[in-house]
């Protein structure tokens, strides 16, 4: 590997350490690496270690990483651009959105900064892992997010959104504990076939260290489950339903509140559900339901085809269906996924409330 110099720098902030690293692009080897980070990178993009439902760690950030430690920062910028342009085209996950790249190429950059050509300790590793969740994951995502929203959705967005803030605090300490034992791993690896400068030594644990990273990784043990109490607790699982999920379950409610509604005789009932809770560390389910009536005449002659289409409407769907009238709210308690109900309770919504 022909490189100006093997000096290790204790910080990037002069002239040698940004002459070594833009002689990374004219190194053979470094391309060859960077091209197999960049293959590895988009393979593992939409990869994860699963902690709890609708929280996994993306495991690309270690490919990042050790990347970003080899061929520093001028390559990292080229190598994100790569990535994140053949990730969009080979695993499209909506429309494509080119400010999204500035966080690609935030995040090696900022690994670059504090890995490459210096001595890696746990401590540069966690300041790495803490910069990227809280100034490119925080601060760079929120407003790219919010004009992606305004431009290519066309909705509103909430600037910060506490949820995703807390999430990557929450994150930062694991994540930063197992991208240590990662780099403790591969950094002697790296060292023997010539690609860094640094032995490893560094990153050896030490007693103090290992203390330390335990404290880390506990912390965010506690915090990632406080996360999902706040997460189940703020979060109705009825906004993420499919259709046909949420005409099944609309379908069920109907059942379940059958004999309670304060229906007249010969009257068709729908169920919408509003709201649906579930309790953390539990499969218990708490829906709050909203109980119309049908105008027979909006029924026709394909009644049963017109019961479908009303039975599958969202909430706010539902409120403004002419043909229905609401006439109760219901809150149901109910195990899943067996479906048992616990608790059924029906409230008659009065002038005021119902349509």
């Amino acid at each position: 590997m022909s490189k100006t110099s093997q000096t290790l720098y204790p910080t990037p902030f002069s002239r040698a350490y940004w002459r070594d690293a833009a002689a990374e692009l004219s190194d053979t080897r470094v391309l060859v690496f960077a091209a197999l980070m960049i293959a590895l990178r988009v393979a593992l993009k939409g990869l994860g270690i699963p902690l709890a439902p609708n929280l996994k760690i993306n495991i690309a950030f270690f490919v990042n990483a050790l990347g970003a430690m080899v061929f520093g920062p001028v390559v990292a910028v080229v190598a994100a651009c790569v990535s994140d342009t053949l990730g969009c085209l080979i695993f499209p996950s909506g429309p494509y959105f080119f400010p999204y790249i500035l966080e690609e190429i935030a995040g090696s950059l900022i690994f670059a900064l504090f890995l490459y050509r210096a001595k890696v300790t746990p401590l540069r590793v966690t300041l790495s892992r803490f910069s990227i969740c809280f100034f490119v994951n925080i601060l760079l995502h929120a407003p790219i997010t919010y004009w992606y929203y305004q431009l290519v959705l066309g909705k509103s967005y909430v600037l910060f959104q506490l949820p995703h803030i807390l999430k990557n605090l929450f994150f930062f300490p694991i994540e930063s504990v197992l991208l240590t034992l990662f780099l403790h791993v591969m950094i002697p690896v790296a060292y023997r076939l010539g690609l860094v400068y640094d032995s490893g030594q560094s990153v050896k644990f030490q007693k103090r260290q290992l203390a330390v990273l335990a404290a880390l990784f506990l912390a965010g043990a506690v915090s990632v489950f406080a996360y999902l109490g706040y997460y189940y607790n703020t979060t109705s699982l009825s906004a993420s339903y499919s259709p046909q999920e949420r005409y099944e379950v609309n379908r069920s409610m109907e059942d379940v509140v059958a004999g309670d509604v304060p229906a007249e005789p010969g009257q068709t009932t729908v169920c919408v559900v509003e709201s649906a809770y579930r309790k953390f560390l539990s499969h218990q389910v708490t829906y709050t339901v909203a109980v119309y009536t049908v105008d027979p005449q909006a029924l026709g002659q394909s009644a049963a085809e017109a019961l479908d289409s009303y039975r599958g409407l969202s909430k706010s769907k539902a409120a403004a269906e002419p043909a229905l009238t609401r006439i109760a709210t219901a809150t149901v308690v109910r195990q899943e996924p067996d479906g048992a109900v616990l608790s059924l309770s029906v409230v008659p919504d009065g002038p005021e409330t119902g349509k």
